[in-house]
């Protein structure tokens, strides 16, 4: 990091949102993309240990499984409910962590303060992770999940990094169906885009997240198969078709190489018309979902996505 982008963070991000940077590295340094997967795996999970908040009082949790014919695998998953839910839709959430981190356990809490926020229920995915299940098992699985769901009835997508991913993946293949999707709520989502322009050029070396380690995550998940980044279920941004897709309400973080994706996915759906909204958080950094109970501007933006999601869920 230059002198610049020192001065330039120093500016920029609040003293609150620095000690959540700090308090991040010290569980789950820069440096650990070195690191072989499991030991990634082992810092990640303690580092969200280490953030969860618990659940607000009345949260209850149900674990299940959907079951892939397609496949063949079983996907868990984990209802959240607050009392008696609001019947309206259910929220499917995709956890982000590069497709290769994360599960259940890693935004746990952030789905029980999404649950109870909005009073929907709200159910988390276990979607299959690379290396050992490359793309497309990852999408098989979200989708799978997800089919399981609207046959029930109207579905919220919301997701994180890969995990809004793969929700703008999943919204794609079913453009045309308005009636089981009733919108997609995509947070500094990582969607394919081209890494040599924007923010993955000058926030290359951000904190919390590097060009690099995308770039690294991307291989990951294509098992070395560079065709893949140019197909729109890999990388949404590859489309050639926007129209026709669900409400689509994004959430990103001025200091993050994803703002470029987020910016160009706006852009996009405005040109093909849909409706659309895109709130770049000032001075957030990726990851800052888990700020929410430790910094006020993350506690704004987690305000701001709940009134989203209800607006959404009274669309019906």
């Amino acid at each position: 990091m230059s002198g610049n982008d020192q001065q330039y963070y120093k500016n920029s991000i609040d003293a609150e949102t620095w000690h959540f940077i700090e308090e991040t590295a010290a569980c789950f340094p820069a440096e650990n993309s070195d690191l072989d997967i499991p030991a990634q795996r082992r810092l990640y999970d303690a580092m969200c240990r280490h953030f969860h908040a618990g659940y607000p009082d009345g949260v209850s949790t149900d674990d299940d499984a959907v079951f892939d014919r397609n496949s063949g695998r079983s996907i868990a998953v984990r209802r959240y409910r607050y009392g008696t839910p609001l019947e309206t839709a259910c929220v499917l959430y995709l956890h982000g962590g590069g497709f290769i981190l994360g599960g259940l356990e890693s935004h746990d809490d952030v789905c029980a303060d999404l649950c109870a926020g909005s009073g929907l229920e709200v159910v988390s995915a276990d979607y299959s992770l690379s290396p050992e299940n490359p793309f497309p098992a990852d999408l098989e699985d979200a989708w799978a999940v997800f089919s399981c769901l609207s046959e029930v009835g109207p579905v919220i997508l919301a997701g994180d990094s890969a995990g809004a991913g793969l929700c703008a993946a999943i919204s794609q293949k079913c453009r045309h169906d308005a009636h089981s999707l009733l919108g997609q709520i995509l947070i500094y989502p990582s969607l394919g885009g081209d890494k040599s322009s924007g923010s993955y050029v000058t926030h290359s070396d951000a904190p919390m997240l590097k060009t690099a380690d995308l770039q690294k995550y991307e291989e990951l998940r294509s098992a070395g198969d560079r065709r893949l980044a140019g197909m729109p279920d890999f990388a949404p941004l590859q489309s050639s078709v926007f129209d026709c897709l669900p409400p689509t309400a994004i959430f990103s973080a001025e200091i993050d190489p994803l703002a470029q994706d987020a910016r160009e996915y706006h852009k996009r759906l405005s040109e093909a018309g849909c409706d659309v909204t895109l709130t770049e958080e000032k001075g957030l950094v990726h990851g800052y979902l888990r700020a929410r109970h430790r910094a006020t501007r993350a506690s704004e933006s987690f305000g701001r996505i709940l009134a989203v999601l209800s607006e959404f869920a009274h669309r019906v």
